[in-house]
This record gives C-alpha cells, sequence and structure tokens, in this order.
C-alpha cells in the first residue's frame, strides 16, 4: 500500500514532507493497529525500510522480547485503545533494550487524526527517547533521598514551615527536641514553637538587611517551647527559602544548650572555686602577719590599760574614757583572734561522727540563748543516721555562725530549719540552714564569701564568718553555698562526702 493513498488532495506532497521531517520516530496507524506510514527518522532510527513495516501491526515490529516491561497491548489499558475511546491524546513509558542492547526509556504518544464525522480515523504513534531524562531524574531523586537521609540524621533539629507557618519538614532531632511528632506538627503553626512575639521577630530580623545577609539569620540564641510547656535555651539559624524572588518557606537549625549551659555553669563554678581559694591562701598569709604585728602593742594597751582602770577611782572624770578604750582593746583583740584562725595553718583533727548529732551539739553551744526566745527551730533530721569523716569542732563553727547569721536575718524573730540529708549515690552528705529573713540582695551573691565583706553596721561584724567557713568546708573536701534566696529567706547548703560503713544506724528524728 503506498503512503499516497492516505491522502487524496493536492497538498499530500507537503503534508507528506513535514511528516518525514518530523524529529522523533513516527507511525501512522489505523484503528485495527495495522501500520499505514512511517516517517524518515522512524527507518533510521530501527535500520528497516518501509517494505518491512507497512501493512504490519504495531505488535508485530514491536517485539516484547525487546521490552523490559509487560506490554499493555490488547487490552484496556493499550494507549491506542483508550485513543479510540476517549478521542484524545494518550502516552505510555516503557524500559526496552536498543540494537544495542542497552537499556533505554520509551515514550510512546499516540494522538487521534479525526475524520469528517468526528470518529477517530487515524492515530499518530510517536516515539521519544526519553533516556536523559530519567536518569536526571533517577539522580534527582538519589539526591533527595540523600538529601532526606542527612537531614533526618542530623543530630541538629531542623524545621521547615511555609508562609503560611505550617510545618513542612521536621526531623528526628527536632521531634526530639519539641516533643512533637511530624503529624502532631502538622496540627500547630510555628507561632506555637516560640514564646509569644519571638517568631515575628525573628522573621523582622531575616528581612532586615542589616542583620547579616538578607534573607539569612546568623547564630542566634532563643527560647523554644516544648509540647509540654517546657522553655530551652537553643541557638538556631535560619533562612528564607525564595521561589521566583517570592518567600516561599522559612528553615531552621536548632541545637540545645541545656548541656552546653550546664556544662558552662560547672566550669565557671571550677573556676570560681579555684579562685576564692587562692584569695583566701593569700588573704590568709596576710592576716596571719597583720595579726601577730598587732597581737603585741594590743597585749600591752589592754595590760596598762587595765593596771590604770584599777588606780583610778570610779567618780574619776577620766574613767569612763579609759572603759571606752579597753572596750574597743578588747573589740581588737576579738578581731586579731578570728584573723588568727582565719589564718591558722593546721590541718583538720579528723574524726567519723553522726551529721545530726553535730546539728544538735552545734544548737547546745550557741551561749546567748536569747536568741532563740522569739524564733522556732525545726529540725527536718535524715532518719537514717549519716556518718562524716570530718574536723567536728570546725564544723560546730560553721554552723553556729551560720545559725547566728540566720538570728541576724531574721532581726530575732522567724523561723530557723535545720535539715539534714544524703544522695547514697553519690555518697555525699548534706546540711541546709534555712531562714525566713529577707534573703541575700542580688548584687551581694559573688561576695558573700569574699573577707572582710559584711552587711552589718560597723563593730558588729568582721566579715571574716563565711570565709571562714568556705576555708573550713575546703579543708574537710566539702562546700559551701547559697542553694536560694529571696524575700522569703535563705538557704545555705553545706556538702561533705559521706563516710562508707559497713553498718548503718536507724532511728527516727526528734524535731
Amino acid at each position: 500500500m503506498s503512503d499516497c493513498n492516505l491522502y487524496q488532495d493536492k497538498d499530500a506532497d507537503w503534508r507528506l514532507r513535514v511528516f518525514d521531517a518530523l524529529s522523533f520516530p513516527t507511525l501512522i496507524l489505523k484503528p485495527d493497529r495495522t501500520i499505514l506510514a512511517a516517517n524518515a527518522k522512524f527507518y533510521e532510527r530501527n535500520q528497516t525500510w518501509a517494505g518491512e513495516i507497512i501493512g504490519r501491526t504495531c505488535e508485530e515490529i514491536f517485539p516484547h522480547a525487546r521490552s523490559m516491561q509487560k506490554p499493555s497491548c490488547r487490552g484496556p489499558e493499550c494507549p491506542l485503545h483508550r485513543v479510540l475511546r476517549h478521542g484524545n491524546t494518550q502516552s505510555v513509558v516503557h524500559k526496552v533494550l536498543d540494537h544495542d542492547g542497552e537499556e533505554v526509556w520509551e515514550e510512546r504518544v499516540f494522538s487521534p487524526i479525526f475524520g469528517d464525522r468526528g470518529e477517530v480515523k487515524y492515530v499518530i504513534e510517536s516515539l521519544r527517547d526519553i533516556t536523559k531524562v530519567k536518569n536526571l531524574e533517577k539522580k534527582y531523586s538519589d539526591v533527595r533521598q540523600l538529601i532526606d537521609k542527612v537531614v533526618q540524621s542530623s543530630v541538629s533539629g531542623i524545621l521547615a514551615a511555609d508562609r503560611k507557618g505550617e510545618i513542612i519538614l521536621m526531623n528526628k532531632a527536632a521531634e526530639e527536641l519539641f516533643g512533637y511528632t511530624v503529624h502532631d506538627a502538622n496540627l500547630i503553626n510555628i507561632e506555637d514553637f516560640y514564646p509569644p512575639g519571638v517568631a515575628r521577630e525573628i522573621m523582622r530580623k531575616l528581612r532586615d538587611e542589616n542583620i547579616g545577609e538578607k534573607g539569612k539569620l546568623p547564630s542566634t540564641q532563643v527560647n523554644i517551647i516544648t509540647k509540654t510547656g517546657e522553655e530551652i535555651p537553643v541557638e538556631m539559624t535560619a533562612a528564607i527559602i525564595y521561589e521566583g524572588g517570592k518567600e516561599a518557606a522559612t528553615a531552621a537549625i536548632f541545637n540545645d544548650l541545656r548541656e552546653k549551659q550546664l556544662v558552662q555553669k560547672k566550669l565557671e563554678e571550677a573556676e570560681s572555686q579555684l579562685f576564692q581559694s587562692e584569695k583566701l591562701a593569700s588573704l590568709g598569709r596576710l592576716s596571719a602577719g597583720v595579726a601577730h604585728e598587732i597581737n603585741n602593742p594590743l597585749t600591752s594597751i589592754l595590760l596598762y590599760g587595765n593596771l590604770m582602770k584599777e588606780k583610778l577611782a570610779s567618780d574619776h572624770p577620766l574613767a569612763s574614757n579609759l572603759n571606752y578604750i579597753l572596750e574597743d582593746a578588747e573589740r581588737c583583740k576579738e578581731i586579731v583572734k578570728n584573723l588568727l584562725a582565719y589564718s591558722r595553718q593546721t590541718r583538720p583533727s579528723k574524726d567519723v561522727f553522726f551529721l545530726n548529732n553535730l546539728v544538735g551539739e552545734s544548737l547546745r553551744l550557741i551561749r546567748d540563748q536569747k536568741l532563740f526566745m522569739n524564733v522556732k527551730i525545726v529540725k527536718e533530721l535524715d532518719d537514717c543516721q549519716i556518718m562524716i569523716n570530718a574536723d567536728k569542732n570546725q564544723l560546730c563553727q560553721v554552723l553556729i555562725n551560720l545559725i547566728i547569721n540566720a538570728f541576724d536575718a531574721m532581726e530575732g524573730s522567724g523561723t530557723l530549719t535545720l535539715k539534714t540529708y544524703r544522695d547514697r549515690g553519690a555518697g555525699r552528705a548534706y546540711i541546709e540552714v534555712t531562714d525566713t529573713g529577707g534573703g541575700i540582695p542580688q548584687e551581694n551573691l559573688s561576695k558573700v564569701f569574699d573577707p572582710f565583706f559584711t552587711t552589718k553596721e560597723v563593730g558588729k561584724g568582721t566579715g571574716l564568718g563565711l570565709s571562714m567557713a568556705y576555708g573550713i568546708m575546703e579543708e574537710n573536701h566539702g562546700r559551701i553555698s547559697i542553694k536560694e534566696t529571696g524575700p522569703q529567706g535563705t538557704t545555705i547548703l553545706l556538702e561533705l562526702p559521706e563516710e562508707p560503713a559497713g553498718n548503718e544506724y536507724h532511728f527516727m528524728a526528734i524535731g
């Protein structure tokens, strides 16, 4: 059958030339799948000629052996069948082997040619090699999978949200950080992940060209809010994703700062303790020298002053002045005594004793019992006796000093609570001294253990009590710290190593 039988008008030649010039291998089929014509590109690609093609069916020239997929011919899924049924273009994609045995992807597009009455008279089948496109798709898909793996395996939380603030991406680290699953996060807005106003402030900074590059937020510390309502400090970076110059989405990376801040806090505490110890040691040496130098002339003042007092009549006009001198000299003597105690070079005389006994003995040793008149004493002693190995006299001195300070803070009226407990796992024993005074001002917290720092009136304190307590606790391998303070009162915490014991002694604490 000749190709010219397809056309009956004088324009058949140019139509055939157009058909022959198509850049894709193309066939013209009858509804019964018989091939009426093929263009030059088809012959060239398949290395064949018209005599082998015309009059045969598409099934015959596309043997199943070439296809790497199950063919869909002779059924409702056949694209030619669908063209005849629906009257519109249909397509199908196959992976096939070319003449060299190489795998290629082939798209076959079937388009209708309508007759005068609108029926599908012929079908054009165009074959297109889409191997490059498929390879690019695969490469893109592989890259996408790699990116997904990188995002999901990241130890940093990664979030992305669209312009409405709806979550479109959340990796596993972000799920753990925020406490939401991806499905949960889809039900809330990105603003719910931050304290009020923070999300808007982040967007403002992202759009501000004066803060880094436009659309990018440098590393910034903010707080986020988890599903349980917990506020967590994080370090975050963020960026706006643009499409066609317009904002399409935002993405952010979060790193939990809690562990870092905890380590930083411990490091600062260790540095502070080291600095305090060095400062106390140097001041201790200075205090020892000053005390010894003052002690000799002070002894003479007291000696000769008392001799003069004995010789003067009680009504002598200079008697009152002499009494003032002696009183101030006695006060200086007490200061010298404290300085010598502060600068002691002897090692603690350690012994094993019960922590609860230390509390009771310290209370009994306070000479001025008038301090107890308007103060309620509450003892919350651990039911299980806790043994420690330390210098009992030194620790009594520390505890008495803290109790007297608590009385002063409460101005003689309030509640003093003495509490003992332990951390068996850490091998530590604790004493808490809590008052109901006005608390320590924030600006004084860093100075309370400094030598000679006091908030008491002149003549009522030397400022050596807490610094001496600090030194004593260090010598006994313990620590002293301000556990909490505020308008409702202050709690001082004493921490000591617990002495391991083969037997434990149990009794009910008497409070």
